[in-house]
C-alpha cells in the first residue's frame, strides 16, 4: 500500500474524528501505480466504455439551448419525477407519488449518504451482503453507525442467505441494505428468497434500503424483484435507482430515491443541503432515458452477456474460479491458486502484465478474490485475457507457499 502521509499541517492535525473513521483506498494506490506504466488495460472501475444514447445526449443539449441552465425543485423536474413513478409502477408494481415520495439526487452516491444521515443515530447497526460496495461502509461510518458484514460465498454464487441475516441481527440492527444485482459478485436474489428476507425484516423492526441500480442488466433468464412490492414493505424501504449503469451515464451524476412521503419530507431537507438539485440538463436526459424506450438497455445487456461469456471461457482456461454472475457487470474471481494475497496479486499482475484489477479487500472482507468487470471492447478484453493468462498460469505453477486467499 506505500508509505502512510504523516499529518503536519495545522489542518491535517485536526480533522474530526469521523473522517478518521474512513481508511484509505486500495484503489487509489493501485491507480497511481498504473499512471507511471505504459499500454495499461484499464479493468478496475465500474465505468461503462459504453457511450451514453444519443437520444439522451440529444435531449440534453436541446434542453440547455433553451435555457435549462438553472435550479430546479430540490426534489427534481415534476415531469422526471412522474416518469420515474411511472417506471416503477410499469417495471416494479410500485406506487409511489411524484409530487411528495420520489427524490432525484445527484447519483446514488449522494442518495447512499443522504439517507444513512437521516437514519442513523450513534451505535445503530446497518446489515449488508459482504462483499459489497464499500461506499455504505463509509457512508455509515460517517453518520455513526456500525456495518455489520453477513457473510455470502462462492459456492452459492454470492447469494444472501436469509438464515445468515439471522445470525448478525442484534438489538441494535436498523438497517437492512440489499443490492441486487450486487456489485461486486453479480448475485441476484431470488423472489422465494426475498419474500423470507421481508418477513425477517417486519419480525425484527428492520428498515430497508433496496439498491436496484443494476436491475437492467440481468442474464440467462433472471428476474429482478423489488423488495418494497411485498405485503406491508412500503411503509419500510428505501428504493434507490439510477441511470449511471443501464444507460452508460455515470458521469451525468443522476439518480433516485423513492419512499413514504413522510419520511422524504425529512430526508430531503438534508439533499438540499448537500447539493440544490440536481443539474437541470442532465434531468432532461434522463427523462428521455425513461420515455423513449428500452431498446438501447437491450444492446447494452447482450455486450455485456458476450462479454461476461467470454471472460468466464478465459478465467476457465487459467483455472481461476469465480462466482457465477447472474446480472450486473463483474466476475468476482477466486484468485487464491496463485499463493498470492489479493493486494499482491493486482499489484503484480499491474507489473507483469499491464492489466489493471481491483483487488476483492476493496469490497469488504474478500482476500483471495479480484473483481473483473466487463467494461472494456471485447477485442481488448481478448488482449487483456491473453496477458493475464499468461503470468497467471506461472503464477499458480510457481507455488510461493499460501497466502490468505480462499474464503
Amino acid at each position: 500500500m506505500g508509505q502512510v502521509k504523516v499529518m503536519k499541517t495545522v489542518l491535517a492535525k485536526r480533522v474530526s474524528k469521523r473522517i478518521l473513521t474512513v481508511p484509505e483506498s486500495e484503489r487509489e494506490h493501485l491507480l497511481t501505480m498504473a499512471q507511471g506504466l505504459d499500454d495499461v488495460i484499464m479493468l478496475g472501475r465500474g465505468d461503462p466504455d459504453l457511450e451514453t444514447p444519443p437520444h439522451i445526449i440529444e435531449a440534453a443539449v436541446k434542453a440547455l439551448r433553451n435555457g435549462y441552465t438553472h435550479y430546479t425543485h430540490w426534489a427534481g423536474m415534476l415531469e422526471l419525477r412522474q416518469a420515474i413513478s411511472d417506471k416503477l409502477k410499469r417495471d416494479n408494481k410500485l406506487a409511489y407519488n411524484p409530487d411528495t415520495e420520489i427524490v432525484v439526487t445527484t447519483g446514488l452516491q449522494e442518495a447512499i449518504f443522504v439517507i444513512l444521515q437521516g437514519l442513523l443515530n450513534p451505535g445503530d447497526e446497518v446489515l449488508i451482503a459482504d462483499p459489497l460496495y464499500m461506499s455504505y461502509d463509509r457512508a455509515v461510518k460517517l453518520a455513526g453507525g456500525r456495518t455489520v458484514f453477513i457473510p455470502t460465498y462462492e459456492q452459492d454464487d454470492f447469494a444472501l442467505k436469509p438464515e445468515a441475516i439471522l445470525e448478525h441481527i442484534t438489538p441494535m440492527s436498523k438497517v437492512l441494505v440489499l443490492v441486487s444485482p450486487n456489485n461486486p459478485t453479480g448475485a441476484i436474489i431470488p423472489e422465494k428468497t426475498l419474500e423470507i428476507i421481508s418477513d425477517i425484516a417486519k419480525d425484527n423492526n428492520l428498515l430497508v434500503i433496496s439498491d436496484e441500480i443494476y436491475e437492467k442488466l440481468i442474464y440467462d433468464g433472471s428476474k429482478h424483484i423489488s423488495i418494497a412490492s411485498f405485503p406491508d414493505m412500503h411503509d419500510r424501504t428505501i428504493v434507490l435507482n439510477g441511470f449511471s449503469k443501464a444507460y452508460s451515464m455515470t458521469g451525468w451524476r443522476i439518480g433516485y430515491m423513492a419512499a413514504p412521503a413522510d419520511f422524504i419530507k425529512k430526508i430531503q431537507i438534508l439533499k438540499h443541503t448537500l447539493t440544490i438539485s440536481v443539474n437541470h440538463a442532465a434531468q432532461a436526459g434522463a427523462i428521455a432515458a425513461l420515455t423513449r424506450g428500452e431498446e438501447c438497455i437491450h444492446q447494452t445487456v447482450e455486450i455485456y452477456r458476450e462479454r461476461l461469456n467470454f471472460l468466464m471461457s478465459q478465467l476457465d482456461r487459467m483455472g481461476l474460479t469465480y462466482g457465477y454472475p447472474s446480472g450486473a457487470m463483474y466476475i468476482f474471481t477466486n484468485i487464491a491458486s496463485t499463493h498470492r494475497t489479493s493486494s499482491e496479486f493486482c499489484r503484480d499482475l499491474l507489473m507483469d502484465s499491464h492489466v489493471l484489477l481491483f483487488p476483492g479487500t476493496a469490497f469488504g472482507n474478500a482476500e483471495g478474490y479480484v473483481r473483473i468487470p466487463c467494461l472494456i471492447p471485447i477485442e481488448q478484453m481478448r488482449i487483456a485475457a491473453q496477458r493475464m493468462g499468461d503470468v497467471v498460469r506461472d503464477y499458480i505453477s510457481n507455488d510461493r507457499g499460501p497466502k490468505n486467499g480462499g474464503g
